[in-house]
C-alpha cells in the first residue's frame, strides 16, 4: 500500500515552472530518494507534501485520502536549513518543538531523555543552542522531527555538514526507523547515501520526473556488460576482440587483474571460458554503474534532448 501518492502535480512561481504534471507513489515503510540537480524542483515537491504551499492542480493522497491538516502530527520534517532557536536552552527548545507535535509534557521528557541518552548529549540540556557545534545541532534538529513518531520522515539533506560518525549514526537511526515501519524520503546530493539506504527514487530535472524505480532494478536497466576479473596468473590474456574489450589491466603478487567490456554478441559465460584457459579464476564480478554515474547521464541526456527539442520548434 502507498503512504503517498501525487497525482498530476504542476506548480508555478511567477513565470517559473516548478513541477510539470508530476506523479508519483511511495509505499509505506520504504526509504525513497527524491533526487535531482538544484532548482529541479524537489524543494517544492517537499513543501507540497508538508503543506507549507499548495499545487496549482493535481491531488496529493495521504494513506489513500486526501492531504489535510489533520495528516500533519504523522509527518515529520526536517529541512536542509536548520531552524533553531539559538538563544533558548536545549532541553527547553526540545520540549517546546516536542510538545508542538502534540506529545505531553510526560511523554515528552521521556522520549526526549531517551534520544539524548542515545545520541550521547544529556550533558547539554542546559546549555544554550549557540553553544553547540553544527553537528551538535543537527543531532538536536534530528531528534525534534523525529521524537513524535511519525509515520512519514521528509529529510532534505539529512547528512549535509556531519562528520563520517555522526553521518553513519544518523544513517543506522534511519534504517531503525524504516525496520521499525517508518516510511522515509531523503532529498540529497549524496549518491552514496543512497545507494546505501534507498529502497526506491525518482529523479527530478527541470520541473519533470525523468526516473523512478527500484534502486537495485534501475541499476540493472543502465549497466553496460563491464566485468571485473581476476586471475592467479600474470600472464597476459590473448584478445577475443570480437567477444570483448579490456578497458582497464593490472598485475601484482602472481595475479592479473581486468576490467572488460562484453560487446554485443558476446556473453559472460565466453570470456569465463576464454579466460579459464589462462589460469585459476580469483574473483568475478559485474560492474553495475553508480548512482552517482545514472545521475549525471540522464540528466546531461534529457537536457540535450530538451535543447534540440527546443532548437527544432
Amino acid at each position: 500500500m502507498n503512504i503517498i501518492e501525487v497525482q498530476n502535480v504542476t506548480k508555478k512561481y511567477s513565470n517559473h515552472l516548478a513541477l510539470d504534471n508530476i506523479s508519483l507513489a511511495i509505499r509505506k515503510g520504504i526509504v525513497y530518494g527524491l533526487l535531482g540537480p538544484n532548482g529541479a524542483g524537489k524543494t517544492t515537491l517537499i513543501r507540497i507534501l508538508n503543506q507549507i504551499t499548495a499545487p496549482d492542480s493535481g491531488m496529493v493522497f495521504f494513506n489513500g485520502n486526501p492531504l489535510s491538516r489533520k495528516d500533519i502530527e504523522k509527518i515529520g520534517y526536517l529541512p536542509e536549513e536548520r531552524g533553531l532557536y539559538k538563544k533558548m536552552k536545549v532541553g527547553e527548545e526540545a520540549m517546546y518543538l516536542a510538545r508542538l507535535k502534540g506529545l505531553s509534557k510526560n511523554e515528552a521528557l521521556e522520549r526526549l531523555k531517551y534520544w539524548f541518552i542515545k545520541f550521547e548529549i544529556q550533558n547539554w540540556w542546559n546549555k544554550k543552542v549557540e553553544e553547540l557545534s553544527k553537528g551538535m545541532q543537527q543531532k538536536l534538529q534530528f531528534i525534534t522531527t523525529v521524537v513524535h513518531r511519525p509515520d512519514f520522515l521528509i529529510l532534505d539533506e539529512p547528512f549535509s555538514g556531519l562528520d563520517p560518525i555522526n553521518t553513519n549514526l544518523i544513517r543506522q537511526e534511519l534504517l531503525e526507523l524504516k525496520r521499525q515501519g517508518t516510511t522515509i524520503i531523503i532529498s540529497t546530493h549524496n549518491m552514496a547515501s543512497v545507494e546505501e539506504i534507498c529502497d526506491e527514487i525518482c529523479l527530478i530535472n527541470k520541473a519533470h520526473k525523468i526516473l523512478e524505480g527500484n534502486l537495485v532494478e534501475i541499476k540493472q536497466q543502465f549497466k553496460e556488460n563491464i566485468y571485473s576479473l581476476t586471475l592467479d596468473s600474470e600472464r597476459e590474456i590473448p584478445m577475443l576482440s570480437e567477444i570483448y574489450n579490456v578497458m582497464e589491466t593490472s598485475s601484482s603478487e602472481n595475479r592479473r587483474h581486468y576490467v572488460v567490456k562484453v560487446l554485443e554478441g558476446g556473453s559472460a559465460n565466453q570470456l569465463l571460458q576464454h579466460v579459464m584457459n589462462y589460469g585459476n579464476i580469483l574473483s568475478f564480478n559485474e560492474i553495475l554503474p553508480s548512482m552517482n554515474d545514472i545521475f549525471i547521464q540522464q540528466v546531461e541526456k534529457y537536457n540535450s534532448e530538451l535543447k534540440m527539442d527546443n532548437k527544432s520548434r
